[in-house]
C-alpha cells in the first residue's frame, strides 16, 4: 500500500515571512529525497492566477463577498487539479496559505458571517484539511515595515488598515489544536527555518527522519 500524502500549510499575516520560508523549507525536504509540490493561494492554476490578479489589484477593488468567492474559486480549482491528485499519489504538498486564511481575512478581517464563510470554505476545499499548519506570528507594524524596506508594491490586502491586520493577527493567535504550530516570525530566517523543519519532522518522522540532519 502506498504511503499517504502529507499536506503542510504556511499561514500568517502580511509580511510574516511565509514566502521567504517556503523555498528553504522545500529545499530541506529535497535534501531528504522528498520532492514537494509547492503551491500558493490564490494561484497555481490558470483560474487561480486570474483570481489572484483580480483580488489583489489595488487599482480595482472588489466587495467583500466577491472577494470571498474569488478566493474560493481559486482554491476549488487548485484542490481539484493540483493538491488533491498530488496527495492521492503520496506526494508532499507545501502550500503558502489555505482555508485558515479565508477565516482570518474574510470572516474576521472583513466581518463576513461564519455561517457563510465556513460552509463555503469546506465546499471549495472538498473538506481537505492540512496535516500540519505552521502559523508565523508577526505584528502588522513589523510586517508593514518589512514590506516597505523591501520595496514591495503593496497589494490591496497589504494596504488595508492596521486595525484590519490586527484583527487578522488575533485570529491567527487564537488557533490551537492538533497539527497547528505557532512560530515566532521575528526570528532570523535560519532559526525560523529550523523551527519549521522540526515541526515537519515531528509530523512525519518516517518520511523525513531517517535521512534528515
Amino acid at each position: 500500500m502506498s504511503r499517504p500524502g502529507l499536506f503542510v500549510v504556511l499561514e500568517g499575516p502580511e509580511g510574516s515571512g511565509k514566502s521567504t520560508l517556503a523555498g528553504p523549507l522545500a529545499d530541506r525536504m529535497r535534501a531528504c529525497g522528498v520532492d514537494p509540490v509547492v503551491v500558493r493561494e490564490p494561484g497555481g492554476t490558470r483560474a487561480g492566477e486570474i483570481a489572484r490578479q483580480a483580488v489583489l489589484d489595488p487599482d480595482h477593488p472588489v466587495g467583500p463577498v466577491a472577494e470571498l468567492f474569488l478566493y474560493l474559486a481559486a482554491r476549488a480549482e487548485l484542490v481539484a487539479t493540483v493538491i488533491g491528485p498530488a496527495l492521492s499519489a503520496g506526494r508532499v504538498v507545501l502550500s503558502d496559505r489555505f482555508t485558515m486564511s479565508t477565516e482570518a481575512y474574510q470572516m474576521v478581517g472583513r466581518g463576513l458571517p461564519a455561517e457563510v464563510v465556513l460552509p463555503a470554505n469546506r465546499a471549495a476545499s472538498g473538506g481537505l484539511k492540512p496535516d500540519l499548519t505552521l502559523i508565523l506570528d508577526l505584528t502588522p507594524e513589523v510586517g508593514r515595515a518589512r514590506q516597505v524596506a523591501s520595496g514591495k508594491r503593496l497589494d490591496r490586502l497589504d494596504a488595508e488598515s492596521l486595525d484590519f491586520h490586527r484583527r487578522v493577527l488575533e485570529y491567527y493567535r487564537s488557533i490551537r489544536g492538533d497539527g497547528v504550530r505557532h512560530l515566532d516570525g521575528t526570528l532570523p530566517p535560519d532559526r525560523l527555518l529550523q523551527g519549521a523543519w522540526e515541526a515537519v519532522l515531528a509530523a512525519d518522522p518516517e518520511r523525513f527522519g531517517a535521512t534528515a540532519g
